[in-house]
């Protein structure tokens, strides 16, 4: 390299440790200089021999003058390897000690000047002075962070004993238990996804547009007329014209097609469209038309339905061919007003029939008065609410005899052929059996009678309605109110909650709470205890509610604009639609005004809403028919700041009598069947401007209505001379497609029930007590397409 005296060596660890020049230890790439003894250099070589890193260079390190030897640590490998060795004194003294330039000199000169002629600062002890407030604390006291929220101190503990228990482990099916298995899918990292730069660029085709325009003139007007006359012949040439060959070959050459079209027409009508016969009446081979109602059964009971009308109908929700009835007596308007002044003759009860023994009631219920309305709870049947003829509400519990209805199959087996026989028979057909027929009587008089439930509960007179409760709906069971108004969703998902209505200008709402005894004072306790004591058969089910059941929420309706009430006898409110619930789940109800937790229940129009407090998100909608035959559409949201705040009603005057039905649509919640007087109409909530569909006047009144289950355009109506008009829209809107005779008196109440998909039944009642179940034709069950 041009440096003879540099001896590059390999100094191993072991060399380095006793030379005490280890590498990053001893020796650095700044301090890279160790001088090391010739003695020691020799002792090693005497030691080690051939294995000392020194041997290499042994003659070299025996020659050499010095007493110390200079190794430099070549850390860049500039000469080869890990160190080298110098062997002369000069070179030695050159790395030590390099030569200045001549910048440097000038330097350490001037350094050497300022030692010469140093700075002197006496010193000067520090004095104490007051401290002066520029403002610097403010601003120190704004930057501060201070705690302003309460910490929450949690302290968590554990069981002594529990310290060092063994843990045991144990498998298991992840499986079995929800959440335990958790799966670790891929996804896409977003640290590697490349961002693709868009631009949004907007491109629009203009065509050119030229303005061109031209003209004709007319440049020679003329006026011009014509007139024609028919071409008179004379009979020289009608005679020619006649006998001519032409005419001949003519009337040869089309005689074949002529005739042919002429038979054609009489054997056919060449312009009837196949198209739109299919969708006229079809007739059966025999001449019968397919739509008709078919005699199922007839019931009837000579002790309790006599000289009575049957008010109510309701099919039992999951018992097949079980269907229960409520009868009133006849009364007149005079009757009806002096009702509390008349001594109840004869017992109210409620009877359960069955398809399997048409002569003897399964079940009968007691009634402390007629019973008007009633029906099962949607979500436990065996409970069964009913409205009375003096304003009452009453709760039965059937869950003790469930069993028996739905053994009444074993039961009617000794009657079997009796009831074989009756299954398209007429009342007196029925009576003039039972009177020749001994042994029937025998069977009768032998059998047990039928048992007589009595009722567990009926609410407070002074807090009930004034006058008969005429329409009863259980509230659906997703959701539940409570006394201060609050709309909770109900996890249970049972009916627990009632709505009434009655022609005392009222409507209420009734709640069941838990199976709690009011507190009463001791005196009333004592006085209670005396008076009444509940039989040992009848279940104690609602009895904490017995004579003291009040309802929770209150509704007046009052005209617009004037102090006088409507009468309603029918309400219908979209929540109420849990027959046919869809999906869709209404989780609350729109603004409503509930009563304090004080008071029973208020008044919903008084001015004061001081103890008043309003709900959010409650539906307030609803349809009301009247006693007058007014059709009211209302809301009872009312707003608190107003003094004297009154619901806002829409009133529609379609029918001229009382209001006998107003049903929802099983498949529209929106569509409402009217029926009152001599007509019927359909509404539908939010056309303000009246009804969608209005009947003409008929010759006599319609008693009853109900909508079809399983067909959106049909339903049924019933007259007072005892005939089912059958109305199907798709064919007719003028008049019913169909009407069938079913009584010689006027109908009362019709419910129809879907036994299985092709058996259908609607049970119809008459004034004379009868009860009447007809099995519906395919035609007027099963839906068309798209219907």
């Amino acid at each position: 390299i041009g440096h003879p005296e540099i001896f590059p060596l390999v100094f191993t660890t072991k060399t380095q440790e006793i030379f005490n020049c280890r590498v990053d230890e001893d020796v650095t790439e700044e301090n890279c200089f160790k001088l090391i003894k010739k003695e020691d250099i020799i002792q090693d070589l005497k030691t080690r021999a051939t294995i000392s890193d020194f041997h290499p260079v042994k003659k070299v390190v025996l020659e050499y003058p010095g007493e110390e030897l200079l190794v430099v640590f070549d850390a860049k490998f500039q000469y080869g390897q890990n160190f080298y060795f110098v062997a002369s004194e000069e070179a030695k003294e050159n790395l030590l000690k390099p030569p200045e330039t001549a910048e440097e000199k000038d330097d350490d000169k001037e350094e050497e000047n300022r030692e010469e002629t140093p700075e002197i600062h006496p010193y000067k002890p520090p004095v104490h002075k007051p401290w002066v407030s520029l403002g610097s604390e403010k601003e120190v006291e704004e930057e501060s962070v201070k705690d302003t929220v309460t910490k929450i101190k949690h302290m968590i503990s554990r069981v002594r004993r529990k310290f060092g228990a063994p843990v045991t482990f144990t498998d298991k099916n992840a499986s079995h238990v929800k959440d335990s298995y958790v799966e670790c899918t891929s996804y896409q990292d977003k640290t590697f996804s490349i961002k693709m730069l868009e631009k949004d660029v907007g491109v629009q085709m203009v065509p050119k547009v030229r303005e061109a325009s031209t003209q004709t003139k007319w440049t020679y007007p003329k006026n011009a007329a014509t007139q024609y006359f028919p071409r008179q012949l004379s009979n020289e040439e009608k005679e020619e014209s006649l006998s001519s060959e032409k005419l001949k070959e003519f009337l040869t050459s089309v005689h074949l097609r002529m005739e042919i079209a002429l038979q054609q027409n009489e054997i056919m009508n060449a312009f009837f469209d196949d198209w739109k016969a299919l969708a006229e009446d079809e007739s059966s081979s025999g001449g019968k038309p397919d739509v008709y109602l078919k005699a199922y059964q007839s019931f009837t009971d000579l002790r309790y339905l006599k000289d009575r009308t049957i008010s109510c109908i309701c099919w039992h929700p999951t018992i097949y061919g079980t269907i229960a009835v409520s009868a009133r007596a006849w009364l007149s308007y005079e009757e009806q007003v002096n009702l509390f002044d008349k001594s109840l003759l004869q017992q109210s009860v409620i009877l359960f029939w069955s398809f399997f023994d048409p002569i003897h009631p399964q079940l009968m219920l007691e009634c402390p008065e007629d019973i008007y309305c009633f029906q099962f709870r949607p979500s436990d049947p065996n409970v069964i609410a009913g409205g009375c003829i003096n304003g009452q509400v009453v709760l039965w519990d059937i869950s003790q005899h469930e069993e028996k209805l739905q053994n009444a199959k074993t039961v009617a087996d000794g009657i079997k052929v009796t009831a074989v026989n009756m299954v398209n028979a007429s009342v007196l057909n029925i009576l003039q059996y039972i009177y020749m027929s001994p042994s029937l009587m025998q069977v009768q008089q032998s059998s047990t009678e039928p048992p007589l439930v009595r009722y567990c509960a009926v609410s407070s007179i002074q807090n009930s309605h004034k006058k008969p409760v005429t329409d009863i709906h259980w509230l659906p069971d997703y959701f539940e109110d409570n006394r201060m108004g609050a709309t909770f969703e109900n996890r249970a998902e049972i009916c627990v909650q009632l709505v009434t209505c009655s022609p005392d200008c009222s409507i209420l709402f009734w709640d069941i709470p838990a199976t709690k005894l009011p507190e009463q004072p001791s005196s009333e306790k004592v006085e209670e205890e005396e008076i009444f004591c509940m039989p040992p058969d009848v279940p104690d089910t609602f009895k904490h509610l017995d004579l003291c059941w009040k309802p929770l929420i209150k509704i007046n309706l009052h005209k617009s604009d004037t102090t006088t009430e409507y009468n309603p006898v029918r309400i219908s409110l979209k929540e109420l639609h849990y027959h046919y619930k869809t999906s869709e789940k209404v989780q609350s109800l729109d603004t409503l005004e509930v009563p304090a937790k004080d008071n029973p229940y208020t008044d919903m129009s008084t001015p004061s809403s001081k103890n008043l407090k309003v709900l959010e998100n409650i539906s307030t909608d609803f349809f009301v028919g009247t006693e007058d035959g007014e059709i009211v559409y209302s809301n009872w949201k009312m707003e608190i700041d107003s003094d004297s705040a009154k619901p806002h009603t829409q009133k529609y005057t379609i029918h001229t009598e009382t209001i006998n039905t107003l049903q929802r649509s099983p498949f529209f919640k929106d569509i409402v069947l009217s029926v009152g007087g001599r007509n019927f109409a359909i509404w539908k909530e939010g056309v303000t401007n009246g009804p969608i569909l209005q009947s003409s006047c008929s010759a006599g009144r319609y008693t009853a209505g109900q909508w079809s289950l399983t067909r959106p355009g049909v339903f049924f109506i019933g007259r007072e001379d005892g005939n089912i008009d059958i109305w199907d829209l798709l064919r007719k809107t003028h008049e019913p497609s169909h009407f069938q005779n079913i009584s010689e008196s006027m109908i009362t109440f019709i419910s129809p029930w879907i036994a299985s998909p092709k058996q259908h039944f609607l049970a119809v009642s008459d004034d004379l007590g009868v009860l009447h179940v007809l099995e519906i034709c395919q035609t007027l069950s099963h839906p068309s397409r798209n219907e």
